[in-house]
């Protein structure tokens, strides 16, 4: 059975998985939820997604939502740990880096990033109005955390070590946003190491293949 992702193609969360998937050349399907019509609220569908949200997904009967839980499942069971897109378990310490970093995406990148692209792009996207005095307060704290990104990245090639994990993949739908409004910290001179990271994980092939589908 081709394990099964339930999500919408733009939505930065069913991206974050669908990059994992692309990464371990895992074959699946897409099965497109129309938010817009709030299939994402019925009954059927909040049997496996409690919260309403996407995306989960349906391995052969397993089920499992919360995007970065499904990236690490994922990357656990379908060879992850070779491509060392995830750290072997008995390696205490390359695990306590690897979720070192994931916790500083969670907590320090994405929760700027995401009120950023809410405020900027998605609520004009729904008739809304941007709240720019949010905006203002958002941008700053955002460079600040970019600011520590840059001495973490002056010590590995990548957040976790000297190989790609999919805790830096994890920034890519968010991080991909900041340029369509013109913020540029990801790739600015100003944080040499970070644009030279950024440069790296955003020209993978996996995430072009995500992007031009």
């Amino acid at each position: 059975m081709v394990l099964k992702l339930y999500g919408a193609t733009g939505a930065t969360c069913t991206k974050r998985v669908r990059i994992v998937l692309e990464e371990l050349a895992t074959p699946y399907e897409l099965i497109a939820v129309n938010v817009a019509a709030g299939e994402h609220k019925a009954p059927a569908y909040l049997a496996n997604q409690p919260f309403g949200q996407i995306p989960y997904i349906d391995d052969d009967g397993f089920t499992l939502f919360e995007s970065r839980a499904i990236c690490r499942y994922l990357a656990l069971k379908y060879g992850g740990v070779a491509a060392g897109l995830v750290p072997a378990a008995g390696d205490l310490e390359a695990v306590a880096r690897f979720e070192q970093a994931a916790s500083v995406e969670m907590s320090n990148f994405d929760s700027s990033a995401s009120k950023l692209a809410f405020e900027n792009l998605f609520k004009p996207m729904f008739g809304q109005t941007t709240d720019t005095e949010a905006v203002k307060a958002l941008i700053p704290v955002l460079e600040g955390k970019i600011a520590g990104y840059e001495t973490m990245l002056g010590k590995t090639k990548y957040l976790a070590g000297d190989v790609v994990t999919i805790a830096d993949l994890f920034h890519l739908p968010y991080g991909s946003l900041l340029a369509q409004q013109k913020i540029d910290f990801l790739e600015s001179e100003k944080y040499p190491n970070v644009a030279r990271w950024w440069k790296e994980v955003s020209s993978r092939p996996s995430w072009k293949k995500v992007t031009s589908a």
